[in-house]
This record gives structure tokens, C-alpha cells and sequence, in this order.
């Protein structure tokens, strides 16, 4: 037998609620109410991330801006810097390059300083240098002649492993060349070098459209055949340079060089054969030039260097540089 149930009406537990004085359940179901929360957390601890990554930011910047403040504006000290009567130092090592650290620029801003002093008893550039650039070392060596002139003082060259092409051409002109008898000394040339690719590109297949407006605009590419004439130009160039370099070692040396056929050739030696031929004029070292030579035992460089301030913006500005060009690539990709 069926028996038929009444469906329970709604508004029947609101009616006894109200009677009952008791509030009704909030229209929110319990488990909506912990999302909002946990939403609430997440959002507040990240705005409480973000806000510390901001200062640490803020604060590595500021790091920065006070470093670089500190590198430009704190004074530069030489090294063992004395009072009185002192040996001045320069050193070129390395490379003889605009861009490096044996750039014209820096040799003679240190030339300058040191010639300057009033207590520098005489200027010693240490060498250490393959050479480089007959530009840079043109530059350096008029340098030299101009202030020994305007200062009265003596310069003198020490060796150490090597003083070649570039670097002799520096030190030719010195008033006097100290080299240990194991340095080597010399190589008085001039070289332009290159690659040819052509023989290359046609067992390849490889076809080499090149443009130029001007017959010679494209002189010495190393992806074209060589033109007899325009290599005759470039050799005739590279004499020239030769003969500039033989004119200011022969300035430079005077009647100490016992020049042979092989001088200019561009062989080098060591220091003791360098000494047999008037490329230098005996063995010793910085100590040996300050105390015996000069007669200032007290030894003060004057080589530009970085100061600690420095070199941490410096790595500091290449690190963060290099970040921001990653981030950029991210964010192109993203897009």
C-alpha cells in the first residue's frame, strides 16, 4: 500500500528560525568562505614578497650609485707613494692597443704624472709587451721625447720576458734599455695578416657576390682572388711603416746600434745577445736601475689602476647589465 509523503516546504525552516529568534545560515557555504581566505593569505604574502625584492633591488642600486660616486670622486694614491727624492714607474704590459691597458692614453697620462713630480728623480717604464699598434706606439714614443725635453729627466727601459715590435718601438726612445739576458728583444717589422678563402669557396660551391663603389673599396678581402696591384699598395704601405720604425730606433739608439742586415729584419734575441748589438745597453733589473742607475732607491708607480670601488662597479655594471638583456629576450619571447 502507498503511502504519499508531503513534500517539506521551504520556507518552513526560515518561518521557524524567525520564530525561534535564531539567524539564518549565511547564503556562503562553508568551504567558499576557506577559499577567500587562503586567496587573502597567498595575495597579502606575495605583496609582502614583492615589497622585499623592491628594497633589495632599491638598496643594490643605491650600492652602485654609491660606489661609482666613491671611484670618481676618491683621490688616486701611487703605490708606496715617498716624500722624497723617488724612481717613478710606469708599466706597459700586454697588448699595445687603444683598448687595452697599454693604450697610448694611459701610458702617457702616467708619463705625464710622473715626469711632473717634482720629487721623481728620473722615470723607469718596466716592459713587458709582444707590441701592438705603430700607432699607439708612435704616440707614446713622441710622448717620451717631449717630456724628457720639457722636464729635463732621464728615462730609462727594463725589460722583463719580452720587448718586441710595438714595445721597442717605445723603448727606443729611452735614454738607456736594461733587459735580463733571457728577455727577448727586437722583432723590427711591420706584418698585416689575413685568410683566403677562394679555393675553399669553389670546392664548396660557394659564390662570392661582393658590392663596392670604388675600385679598392673591397682591397684584401680574404673571400676574393688577390689583385697583384692592390697588394703591391699594401706592401708598399708596410714599407713606409718599416722605415718609420728603422728611422726611430736609429734616432733613439745613435751610435750604440751595431746594425747588421738582419737589425730591421723583424728576428728577435735575447737580452744578452740584444746588448752585443746595441739594442739595449746592459742587464738589470727595476732595483738594480733605481739603486745603481738613478740613485733613488724608493720606487713609485704611477701606472693607473683600478681601485677596488672601481672594479666592483665595473663587474658589478657588466653583471647587471647582462641581466637586463636576458630579461629583454625573455620578455620577447613571452610576447
Amino acid at each position: 500500500m502507498l503511502k504519499q509523503v508531503a513534500s517539506p516546504d521551504p520556507a518552513a525552516p526560515r518561518a521557524a528560525s524567525a520564530a525561534s529568534g535564531v539567524p539564518a545560515a549565511s547564503a556562503t557555504p562553508p568551504r567558499y568562505e576557506h577559499v577567500l581566505e587562503q586567496f587573502a593569505h597567498d595575495y597579502l604574502r606575495d605583496r609582502r614578497s614583492d615589497r622585499r625584492w623592491k628594497t633589495f633591488f632599491r638598496l643594490i642600486w643605491v650600492t652602485l650609485f654609491l660606489l661609482l660616486l666613491w671611484a670618481v670622486f676618491s683621490p688616486k694614491h701611487h703605490a708606496g707613494a715617498a716624500v722624497g727624492p723617488h724612481t717613478a714607474l710606469v708599466e706597459v704590459r700586454g697588448e699595445i692597443a687603444s683598448d687595452t691597458e697599454a693604450s697610448a692614453e694611459l701610458i702617457v697620462s702616467a708619463l705625464k704624472s710622473a715626469f711632473e713630480d717634482p720629487n721623481s728623480a728620473a722615470v723607469v717604464l718596466r716592459i713587458n709587451s709582444p707590441g701592438g699598434s705603430p700607432v699607439q706606439s708612435g704616440i707614446v714614443n713622441d710622448e717620451i721625447k717631449r717630456l724628457k725635453a720639457l722636464h729635463n729627466k732621464k728615462l730609462y727601459v727594463v725589460v722583463e720576458e719580452i720587448c718586441a715590435s710595438g714595445a721597442y718601438y717605445i723603448a727606443a726612445g729611452a735614454d738607456e734599455i736594461y733587459v735580463d739576458k733571457a728577455s727577448v728583444v727586437g722583432s723590427i717589422g711591420v706584418l698585416m695578416d689575413g685568410f683566403g678563402f677562394t679555393e675553399l669557396m669553389k670546392k664548396v660551391g660557394v659564390e662570392r657576390r661582393l658590392m663596392t663603389a670604388g675600385e679598392n673599396k673591397g682591397m684584401l678581402d680574404p673571400f676574393s682572388p688577390v689583385s697583384p696591384r692592390q697588394q703591391a699598395y699594401a706592401q708598399a704601405m708596410l714599407d713606409q711603416i718599416h722605415q718609420q720604425f728603422i728611422r726611430v730606433v736609429r734616432e733613439g739608439r745613435g751610435a750604440r746600434l751595431k746594425e747588421t742586415p738582419e737589425t730591421f729584419s723583424g728576428l728577435f734575441w735575447n737580452g744578452e745577445q740584444a746588448v752585443q748589438m746595441g739594442l739595449a745597453d746592459g742587464t738589470g733589473n727595476l732595483d738594480y736601475v733605481a739603486r745603481e742607475i738613478v740613485k733613488a732607491e724608493d720606487v713609485v708607480d704611477y701606472t693607473p689602476r683600478d681601485n677596488v670601488a672601481e672594479r666592483i662597479a665595473k663587474r658589478f655594471g657588466a653583471a647587471m647589465g647582462e641581466s637586463a638583456v636576458k630579461a629583454m629576450r625573455s620578455v620577447a619571447t613571452i610576447r
